[in-house]
């Protein structure tokens, strides 16, 4: 199911525009009054990183998504993906098998602003892969997803919402699969 999925994505991204960068500061909030949450600032950091880009890029722009997207930390520390070698030669493509497979555990097919996420109770969806993601927010407001708190919420491109996570949201088995080997042979 997961491949039907990610072979359809790949069919819609063949066929998409350049998706432009997202929006931060005031075009990318909409306005809530008295809430006191991690908000996407323009600080000159809120690029979504090379393999973010690389997530939105895989999803239609026309249709709604909120997408817990790994920072670029996340993606070295938890993947080990680097944008200066994951994406030359052979790498490509298994690179690009990495990113769609987490596309998939961390996009939900609605509009899920953090404003929308209740302080006092967790709230579920599926995501597309099917795997049900907990949502959250800490004493201090922060949105976690199943463990893994953000760093930036609320940024929008198009119809996207897009939250920026500090670690990567994938299954035990995915998970396992991309730990590193301790045997000496990587």
């Amino acid at each position: 199911m997961v491949f039907m999925l990610v072979d359809s994505l790949i069919s819609i991204v063949a066929c998409s525009q350049p998706v432009p960068d997202a929006a931060v500061g005031n075009k990318a909030l909409p306005f809530h009054k008295n809430v006191n949450i991690l908000k996407a600032t323009d600080n000159g950091n809120s690029s979504l990183g090379t393999f973010g880009n690389m997530m939105i890029q895989m999803l239609p722009q026309d249709l709604a998504f909120t997408v817990f997207i790994p920072s670029e930390i996340a993606f070295e520390r938890d993947l080990r993906l680097h944008a200066n070698d994951s994406l030359v030669g052979e790498k490509m493509n298994d690179t690009y098998a990495v990113i769609s497979r987490v596309l998939g555990f961390s996009a939900v097919p609605r509009t899920l602003d953090s404003a929308m996420v209740p302080a006092d109770e967790e709230v579920s969806y599926d995501s597309l892969s099917g795997f049900t993601l907990f949502i959250s927010k800490d004493v201090g407001g922060v949105l976690v997803v199943n463990g893994v708190k953000s760093d930036r919420v609320d940024l929008r491109r198009g119809k996207l919402v897009m939250h920026v996570m500090d670690g990567v949201i994938m299954d035990a088995e995915f998970e396992q699969s991309v730990q590193p080997d301790f045997d000496g042979t990587d």
